[in-house]
């Protein structure tokens, strides 16, 4: 039993990671990173009460659930893009989209430990402005192409 079970998994783990154009640094980054985020806005909302999606600053269940909607719907657009690439025969926009991701959750994050009270490194800024710029970029280059 334990051998189906363990196919099974592995089976349905190598066709979503197909799906979505492999399992790469890019993709686990961005999963990490949303992770992180929603770790940290549940922590902002249970533990510190600052919350800026609830009324009092407290958990919000339905908050909770549209986050993790969210998360979905970003990695659906990971999906889409990837087919996307298959489909035109090129290889960045599931690149850019995933930068552009990764982007928005760093910048999150580093809302979400502003309402806890930590400075933000300046590294973490500086990288967070390359990831934006690197996301513009590949969108204005996308578009001088066509």
């Amino acid at each position: 039993m334990k051998h189906i079970i363990c196919t099974a998994a592995g089976a349905i783990g190598a066709a979503v990671s197909t799906a979505f154009g492999g399992w790469d640094a890019g993709l686990i980054t961005l999963i990490i990173f949303m992770a992180i985020d929603y770790t940290s806005g549940l922590i902002v909302a249970g533990v510190f009460h600052a919350s800026r999606k609830s009324e009092f600053g407290a958990l919000d269940s339905k908050e909770g659930w549209k986050g993790l909607i969210r998360k979905c719907m970003t990695l659906l657009f990971v999906l889409i893009a990837y087919r996307l690439d298959l489909m035109l025969g090129i290889n960045y926009v599931r690149d850019a989209v995933i930068i552009g991701f990764c982007a928005n959750e760093l910048i999150s994050i580093a809302e979400n430990a502003g309402l806890m009270g930590l400075p933000l490194p300046s590294i973490i800024q500086r990288a967070i402005d390359v990831l934006v710029k690197k996301s513009d970029k590949e969108v204005t280059d996308d578009q001088k192409r066509d």
